[in-house]
């Protein structure tokens, strides 16, 4: 009788969510630490760990709550977690976890969370818990949701309308122990998989630091670089201060221009934003904008010490806020693009940016261009761009090789999930 669920075993019943909870209670966000008996850990949504449909232990928040607000809030072994405000486009509120942490003090939840326990009598906790992960999963709860001040809200009392389809206790205990013991294999598998891509990213970072400071050949003579970070170099490459490679260019865009708006992204370089940009994030207009050339270099002052810098393969404009450099003589773009980005120099990016604090550090050009660079004869750098390019490559289809793996065993997951909660698998005698 439910079009999402399907059909299910006869002996199954159907009823609401409602039905199979009690103690339905909202959270408490309380006030500062005061280091006496009313403080106590705050889970908020950030501890949800999704993966296991538990919590995170790691650091907790500690918060001071009444002792009138207290006790109708602790925590207890089981009890279920739901995300009630929150969320975003790609991860919509209504996530659920379970609470079954072995923690040093007592828990409440914050206020974007609610609290609830499964009906002992008519109800196992783990079952019910891989039902609302089904639910979220097919998308029931976006229904439920209104958005005001750009936070999603679950409504949870008409969420918990909706209707649940239940088994005896015993066959829900079964089919909980099963899911349990199925989806710690596949989470192993992933692990495995997750530690392979470390281990083929750390290989990836290697090799380019290796050829972009020490070239392609093993045997050369070598002589101190001068830069500690660097180490010694080939003999016969130079060493050359940024500016004299790269100036720093401010060409405004026209007014009324139609050109690519470029952005550069720590992670993936230089991209067209409208590729990546979530909605509502569009630039009204370009005008005064710096024109950008292919085989220039964007660089977020504020984020260069992370990663924020990268060859741009697109004619466009890009944000004022970044700054452009392009080449004085003749080098191979790509060979700078690998050393500016492959983290030797984040920690020298760092140290000459300018600011009060961490998250206002800015790198300006007049000490960019003070930082030292190797620079190896240019057909020594278009052999080891060749190089780099054809063995990043390969690693690169292998580390997508591995996280196509992980996304279909997640769907794998979540399928046994589904199939299991609504009887479309026999785990009755499973083992």
């Amino acid at each position: 009788g439910v079009e999402w669920i399907g059909e299910l075993p006869k002996n199954w019943e159907v009823k609401k969510i409602k039905n199979t909870q009690s103690n339905l209670v909202g959270g408490i966000w309380g006030n500062e630490p005061a280091e006496n008996e009313n403080d106590i850990y705050c889970i908020r949504v950030a501890d949800f760990n999704y993966e296991q449909l538990t919590i995170s232990t790691h650091n907790l928040t500690l918060r001071n709550i009444p002792l009138k607000e207290k006790d109708k809030r602790i925590l207890k072994n089981y009890d279920l977690l739901i995300e009630k405000s929150g969320g975003g486009e790609k991860s919509p509120v209504g996530k659920t976890v379970m609470f079954n942490a072995e923690i040093s003090r007592q828990s409440v939840t914050s206020n974007f969370i609610t609290k609830f326990t499964a009906k002992s009598d008519s109800c196992f906790p783990k079952y019910v818990l891989y039902c609302l992960c089904f639910f979220y999963h097919i998308g029931l709860t976006r229904k439920h949701i209104k958005q005001t001040t750009g936070i999603q809200n679950l409504y949870i009392d008409s969420y918990f309308q909706e209707r649940i389809p239940l088994p005896s206790i015993v066959e829900q205990t079964q089919i909980a122990n099963f899911l349990d013991r199925k989806t710690e294999q596949i989470d192993e598998l992933i692990r495995i998989k997750e530690r392979r891509i470390k281990l083929l990213q750390e290989q990836r970072t290697a090799l380019i630091n290796q050829a972009v400071t020490k070239g392609l050949d093993p045997n050369v003579e070598m002589k101190p670089s001068g830069m500690e970070w660097i180490g010694k170099i080939p003999t016969h490459w130079e060493v050359i201060n940024t500016k004299y490679l790269f100036q720093l260019v401010t060409e405004p865009a026209p007014k009324n221009n139609d050109y690519e708006l470029l952005s550069i992204y720590t992670n993936i370089g230089v991209k067209p934003r409208k590729e990546l940009e979530e909605r509502g994030n569009r630039a009204t207009t370009t005008d005064g904008y710096w024109l950008v050339k292919k085989g220039d270099f964007i660089v977020n002052k504020l984020l260069a010490w992370m990663g924020a810098i990268g060859l741009s393969n697109y004619e466009g404009v890009t944000s004022p806020a970044y700054d452009i450099l392009r080449k004085t003589r003749s080098l191979n773009e790509r060979f700078y693009e690998y050393l500016f980005r492959c983290g030797l120099y984040f920690t020298e990016f760092k140290k000459r940016s300018r600011g009060i604090m961490e998250v206002r550090l800015r790198l300006y050009f007049d000490q960019f261009g003070q930082i030292p660079l190797v620079f190896p004869p240019v057909d020594e750098q278009d052999k080891i761009v060749n190089l780099l390019d054809n063995k990043t490559e390969q690693i690169d289809e292998l580390i997508s090789t591995e996280q196509q793996k992980i996304k279909l065993l997640k769907e794998y997951r979540q399928s046994l999930i589904s199939e299991a909660v609504t009887g479309k698998i026999d785990v009755r005698n499973e083992v």
